[in-house]
């Protein structure tokens, strides 16, 4: 009987009968019905009633084995049961801790197997038989189902079912990891299981803190890896078990697949996946980029994406704006570059993680730089062509006609006066741009072509145009000018080709009854143009800069101008400015 050791010397102890139980638990398999065929009861008869497809290990003289029992006589009444006291049976086989019989029938099983073995007297109890319990001379049945089997000369066992293609880094000792696993005992049943609790395992490796076989089963693993990990009991839970789900004396079977790998001493590795050709300027601290990414974990899964939410990340860099290891991928980098930037927790989100980033997680971010400025940038005028003769250069106030094409950094094309076939029309210095572009048409001559880059400080700023022009956008504007009108003197909406006449409110006030009316005004600034006396600011609507003159004579807007109103610029107090 596989609970008592067989004694020949001395005899049997009343604390080791103590372990026999009578009756037969729920969860016990049937103990099959004796089968009446040729037996001569000399030696053990084992029958093989259940065998595992696969037996990568059997039982041998040394080896100790884990296993259940269900123990009766050939009448079928039970006088044994391991399933009653809820635990196997463990012991070493060959080494005389069992009766002769069962120490030879356990000989050869596998795990998972299940034997019918019957054992003749004198292979089990002989003619003393176990007092109370086992009568002499009886023959044993036993129900037999091999659960555990390994060896004092047992190391950990690996078998690695997949290896991702890249392999860039391994764990090692000291090495922070996070995975996943499935624990079971050597027949299959599931102890333990990270994917149920739907959160990974995450430990340092090498340094105690891990069972010494997972310690070392670890060792070596890329991520994405799949292995299976299959720990002798003196490598993991020993004799005691851990007080919960692993009894003693169990060896243990993991299936790991590694998540994450990093190590606290790790700083960020940046991968340039593509650098332009040309390259005049790389980011540094203090400038404010646009930028698309991917974000993801170090096996594959993402977790956020600017391309996403179709609009890239604007930050500063370098000032605390990003994750540590953002903050540090970032410099150097040119427009247009495309990099990885792989960053260690502990210069990411840490060990608490964020939303959807797990605690202790390592992250990948692929890059690619749309643009970047520095708040203390200007306008850049690159000239590509200026004609020979080219003397009269733009001011504020000349009429400016000109073609052009706009784009982001990245070669976006966001409008162009050449498709449409007409050109952009301005009086320069009048805000009817912005000031980049005020600024970069100053001084040109009509035919010259010029490149202006514009920081969107000088452009459309943060807000950017909706559904035109991105928030915070670098703006580059090739430009012809077409053709120049010089506009007037600072101040003025209407100068005199010729002397002024000294009767000229007179000769505005044509019925001569003291009043200038709006129409009157009206008809003799228009005559004066069209006989080209006299000039209006080029650009502007002129019934508009007309009236705005009126107004600005109709001084108590009683809508006429009488001759102690009428005054002319150079007559008007130096603080007023007077069209």
């Amino acid at each position: 009987m596989p609970s008592v050791r067989r004694e020949t010397r001395r005899p049997r102890s009343p604390l080791l009968l103590a372990l026999l139980v009578s009756c037969v638990a729920c969860q016990a398999p049937p103990v099959p019905a004796s089968e009446e065929e040729a037996w001569d009861g000399q030696d053990v008869h084992v029958e093989r009633s259940e065998v595992p497809p696969q037996c990568p290990r059997s039982a041998r003289a040394g080896d100790f084995v884990r296993y259940h029992y269900l123990g009766a006589f050939p009448g079928g009444a039970q006088f044994d049961s391991s399933y009653d006291r809820g635990s196997t049976f463990n012991v070493v086989l060959g080494k005389g801790q069992l009766i002769a019989g069962m120490d030879k029938a356990l000989l050869g099983m596998c795990v998972n197997e299940r034997r019918f073995v019957k054992i003749p007297p004198h292979l089990g109890y002989g003619n003393e038989g176990v007092a109370g319990v086992v009568p002499p001379n009886s023959i044993l049945h036993f129900d037999v189902l091999m659960v555990d089997i390994w060896n004092s000369e047992d190391q950990v066992q690996i078998q690695t079912y997949y290896t991702p293609e890249n392999c860039t880094r391994t764990i090692q000792v000291s090495d922070f990891v996070r995975y996943h696993y499935n624990g079971t005992f050597l027949d299959g049943t599931l102890f333990d299981s990270s994917h149920n609790r739907m959160r990974t395992y995450d430990t340092y490796v090498g340094i105690g803190w891990l069972i010494p076989g997972m310690d070392k089963g670890l060792l070596g693993m890329c991520v994405g890896e799949k292995r299976i990990i299959t720990v002798p009991p003196f490598l993991a839970y020993g004799e005691d078990g851990d007080g919960k789900e692993i009894p003693g004396q169990a060896s243990l079977v993991f299936d790991v697949v590694l998540l994450d790998l990093h190590n606290p001493k790790d700083t960020i590795t940046v991968e340039k996946q593509y650098v332009p050709e040309s390259c005049e300027r790389q980011s540094q601290v203090g400038d404010f980029l646009r930028y698309h990414y991917n974000g993801t974990l170090l096996d594959g899964t993402l977790f956020d994406s600017s391309y996403s939410r179709n609009r890239t990340y604007d930050t500063y860099i370098g000032k605390g704006y990003v994750i540590a290891g953002m903050d540090e991928g970032l410099l150097g980098v040119c427009i247009g570059e495309k990099r990885r930037i792989t960053i260690p927790p502990h210069l990411g989100y840490g060990e608490e993680g964020r939303g959807n980033i797990p605690g202790s997680a390592v992250l990948v971010f692929n890059i690619h730089i749309i643009d970047f400025h520095n708040p203390s940038d200007s306008v850049a005028i690159t000239t590509h062509y200026k004609p020979s003769n080219c003397s009269v250069l733009s001011k504020k106030g000349d009429y400016l006609k000109y073609h052009y094409n706009a784009s982001l950094l990245d070669g976006t094309l966001l409008d162009s006066t050449v498709s449409l076939g007409k050109t952009y029309n301005i009086v320069l210095g009048s805000g009817q741009v912005v000031l980049g572009m005020d600024m970069g048409l100053r001084d040109m001559c009509v035919g010259e072509k010029r490149t202006v880059i514009i920081p969107p400080h000088l452009g459309y700023g943060e807000a950017g145009v909706e559904g035109e022009v991105p928030g915070s956008a670098v703006l580059v504007f090739d430009i012809e000018l077409h053709d120049l009108v010089s506009g007037l003197p600072e101040g003025y909406m209407f100068v005199w080709h010729d002397e002024v006449s000294p009767k000229l409110f007179e000769e505005i006030d044509k019925d001569n009854n003291g009043e200038v009316l709006l129409e009157e005004f009206t008809t003799y600034i228009h005559e004066q143009v069209q006989s080209g006396k006299g000039k209006l600011a080029p650009g502007f609507d002129s019934e508009t800069i007309v009236k705005n003159m009126f107004t600005n004579q109709d001084r108590n807007g009683d809508g006429k101008i009488t001759a102690e109103e009428f005054r002319l610029k150079d007559q008007e107090p130096k603080e007023h400015d007077e069209l």
